[in-house]
Order: C-alpha cells, then sequence, then structure tokens
C-alpha cells in the first residue's frame, strides 16, 4: 500500500527550517494554523503541506485506489529520465 511518507518528512523538515519556526522559535502548529505567521512560512512548505494532503486525500479515495496515488513518496532522485528512448 503506497504512504506519504516521503513528503511527510519533506514537509516537516521545511516547516522545522523555516523562519517561523528556526529564527523566530513558533511552534510548528502556531505557524501553520496562525495566518499572521503564515508569511514567514515559504511558499516550498505550502505547497508541500498541499501534495501531502492530496496524498492522503488520495489514499481514501476508492477511484485511485487501484491505480495508486500519483507522486506518493517520489523524490526527483528516484524518477528515470526516459528522453533517451526517444532520441536516436
Amino acid at each position: 500500500m503506497p504512504s506519504c511518507d516521503g513528503i511527510r518528512d519533506e514537509y516537516i523538515q521545511c516547516l522545522l527550517r523555516s523562519e517561523c519556526v528556526f529564527i523566530k522559535r513558533h511552534s510548528v502548529d502556531e505557524c501553520i494554523r496562525n495566518k499572521d505567521l503564515a508569511h514567514l512560512v515559504p511558499e516550498q512548505c505550502k505547497m508541500l503541506g498541499k501534495s501531502l494532503f492530496e496524498c492522503k486525500r488520495g489514499l481514501l479515495d476508492m477511484r485511485k485506489r487501484m491505480r495508486g496515488v500519483p507522486n506518493a513518496g517520489v523524490g526527483k532522485r528516484d524518477q528515470i529520465d526516459d528522453s533517451s528512448k526517444w532520441s536516436e
């Protein structure tokens, strides 16, 4: 069964390195939920949070269960470059 552990780990590390947590010393929960602190969280962390949400939602979606969850735990280093098979 696919899991969202890869995205979750990246999201946690991104939040821990953000200005809100690392420099201003707010808790991760405060940085996520408080609208006044949202500008201190990088856009990359927000996108990872959205990806994590979509991944977890996909685990519960019966239509996607048979096909698998797209990008679940697949990092850039895991992707294969297939461009060489098309060029001659």
